[in-house]
């Protein structure tokens, strides 16, 4: 049986936004095909926080490791899809509770009836920092969402990025989980191994695990 995938990451382009002053995507061509060159070669610059992305320790410790040195480990593997799309800012315990019987290592979470990921908005869910607490002492390696941060647009103490610095685990932000059914799939969502880099974006795909 051929296994279905999808694809959870938003398109790249210049309407990706971007956190207020970060930088966005541009990209020019250096070279295009013509008479005097056989190929097109585009030079690209962005945050590597532009579209579906991996945080790296370094982003929220300034000692951390760079995303090239994080195991892939946490980034590939049995995860868990939970729709928790009721519009408050914080995905508390409660919400998840209910859906962790035999929990894999990874949670994704939704929270949007459609990911916004052509403008950026303030409005978006985040975890609360008891609950990422919560999913590590039960297991968890990696926590993904479907907004720009795991922690609200407004916080400067970024207690969910803490929390996970505390207990080890692995992020996925901007994830597109819009099509996505409830429940149990293989996470494919390898970061680029940039050496000195916060962050990498992902092509994040699930696959079925029948």
């Amino acid at each position: 049986m051929t296994k279905r995938l999808w694809d959870i990451s938003p398109p790249v382009s210049t309407r990706s936004p971007v956190f207020p002053g970060d930088t966005p995507y541009r990209q020019q061509w250096r070279w295009t095909i013509g008479a005097d060159c056989p190929v097109n070669v585009s030079e690209i610059t962005l945050s590597p926080h532009v579209g579906a992305h991996a945080d790296a320790p370094l982003h929220y410790d300034a000692t951390g490791a760079a995303i090239g040195a994080v195991d892939l480990e946490p980034f590939l593997g049995p995860c868990r899809v939970i729709h928790a799309v009721h519009g408050r800012p914080l995905i508390t315990i409660a919400d998840l509770l209910p859906f962790l019987a035999d929990m894999p290592p990874r949670i994704l979470v939704r929270t949007a009836r459609r990911a916004v990921s052509d403008r950026w908005s303030d409005e978006f869910s985040a975890y609360a920092p008891e609950t990422v607490a919560f999913l590590a002492e039960k297991g968890a390696r990696l926590i993904g969402i479907d907004t720009p941060s795991i922690d609200p647009a407004s916080s400067k103490t970024l207690d969910s990025h803490q929390t996970i610095l505390r207990h080890d685990m692995r992020v996925l932000e901007n994830l597109v989980l819009d099509d996505v059914p409830a429940g149990d799939y293989e996470l494919i969502a390898l970061p680029l191994a940039f050496i000195e880099a916060d962050a990498s974006p992902v092509r994040a795909v699930l696959r079925s695990l029948g």
